[in-house]
């Protein structure tokens, strides 16, 4: 059986081009492993840019043909996403190699690590890169396995979503939305907030309390958020947005564009970013990284210089007077807020977005219609294209249509376009000067290439 890291040489991962599986596989690439790994996505003669990465960290890629599970392949690693009838799981099997989940992978390593577990139903990936970069700059040599690519690393031509430190601490993210968030036992443990998203706000609770009673030292929690106080340990250490209960109470917020600033600790913090939501991810980066000694002048000189992470509130540019934004909201309250957070920029927001799943979208209906028709200003617009399907068995008995319908009942100003692929010619005869276009969505592969062509075509 394996317990322990240092248990396993040869791991395999199925699905390695997944956010989650690629992470982990780099780290595990970073500190001695033979890592290797396949992908659905992954076919013959043709490009694939993740496939391209992961070869160029030493990490040997194979068609998911069942070709890269040898008689040296010591664990094989699953998402949740692969299923026991896939040929490389059955493979597997047959040879006797142990097979375990991303997640209890993840657990693994945390363990081997002074780990500081980011939690919550929205911000993990953005306070997960803000922790890293003033850790970074405090020269603590933190390592990361993330949800996104940080654009300091993807700069360096790499996916962006790992990096191996030499320093002992380790920043994770615990995920709720596969239960996986309880098998953590961090050093520090960080929770956001909790919206409905997956499941309900009784499971959430549930799930999350345990990640708190697991927390073997500080607990630092949102006073924000009404359902996540409730699960305050310290306010002294917790952290708050005009909220006089924290110890850590960012005040004095001032959005000019694309820079903010806003006060802490009497410290004046300034950062390219925009939105509420983005001051109380930072907030709680700082919280963390102050409690562990970094000083609060050092983290808002880190912030400063702070680039942002993929598809986060993605800066694409500026077209014929209009910012087009890229952003991975996928669930009712990070729509609502991305939506927010664009209307000091412009006159008018047209946002755009692509639910995910037909069961996930089924279960928010009434929740999205709620959070996005109230955010939306009289002037703004919300358009939808249909469901991205990725396969498997769904019951396809509602459209991102009888989402649009309803928003339009509470009068909005809201749009369906089946194809996303006609948008372009749309978006081109209505947007004017000083709009700024949102785009949103989560989970398909392809979205970060339909953002940038349709930014490209305007």
């Amino acid at each position: 059986m394996i317990y322990d890291i240092s248990d396993f040489k040869n791991p395999f991962f199925i699905g390695i081009a997944g956010v989650g599986m690629s992470a982990i596989a780099q780290y595990l690439q970073g500190i001695g492993k033979n890592v290797s790994g396949s992908d659905r996505y992954f076919h013959p003669n043709e490009f694939n840019k993740t496939k391209s990465q992961l070869e160029a960290e030493g990490i040997q890629c194979f068609l998911q043909d069942g070709s890269g599970i040898t008689s040296e392949t010591d664990l094989v690693v699953v998402s949740t996403a692969i299923e026991d009838t896939v040929y490389e799981v059955q493979k597997a099997k047959e040879l006797g190699i142990t097979i375990i989940r991303r997640s209890e992978l993840l657990a693994m390593i945390a363990k081997s690590k002074k780990t500081i577990a980011v939690a919550g139903t929205s911000g993990k990936s953005t306070t997960s890169a803000m922790l890293f970069q003033i850790l970074k700059d405090a020269h603590l040599e933190p390592s990361i396995i993330s949800g996104a690519g940080l654009t300091s690393i993807i700069r360096e031509g790499k996916i962006g979503n790992a990096f191996v430190g030499k320093g002992d601490w380790l920043i994770i993210e615990a995920d709720e939305s596969d239960g996986s968030v309880v098998q953590y036992q961090p050093e520090i443990g960080l929770l956001l907030n909790i919206d409905k998203d997956h499941q309900e706000i009784d499971e959430l609770l549930d799930l999350f309390s345990i990640f708190k009673n697991n927390t073997k030292g500080l607990f630092v929690v949102n006073q924000s958020n009404a359902l996540a106080k409730t699960l305050s340990v310290n306010t002294n250490i917790d952290f708050g947005f005009e909220n006089e209960i924290a110890g850590y109470n960012a005040i004095q917020f001032e959005q000019d564009g694309f820079q903010l600033q806003f006060k802490l600790k009497n410290q004046l913090f300034q950062m390219n970013a925009i939105g509420q939501y983005s001051v109380e991810n930072a907030t709680a980066a700082v919280a963390v990284a102050n409690q562990i000694g970094v000083d609060m002048e050092t983290c808002a000189k880190s912030l400063e210089k702070y680039e942002g992470i993929y598809r986060r509130q993605q800066v694409l540019g500026n077209k014929n007077g209009v910012w087009v934004i890229d952003d991975y909201a996928h669930n009712p309250a990070k729509c609502a807020a991305s939506i927010r957070a664009c209307q000091p920029l412009a006159q008018r927001v047209i946002a755009w977005f692509q639910p995910h799943g037909y069961g996930p979208t089924r279960f928010l209906r009434h929740d999205f219609v709620e959070e996005i028709a109230n955010a939306l200003r009289a002037q703004d617009e919300i358009w939808m294209s249909e469901i991205f399907y990725a396969g498997g068995t769904a019951v396809k008995d509602i459209s991102a249509n009888d989402l649009i319908q309803d928003i339009a009942q509470k009068g909005k100003k809201a749009t369906f376009v089946e194809d996303r692929n006609q948008l372009l010619d749309h978006f081109k005869s209505i947007l004017k000067e000083g709009d700024v276009l949102l785009l949103m969505g989560a989970r398909d592969p392809g979205l970060e290439n339909f953002c940038k062509e349709l930014y490209k075509g305007l």
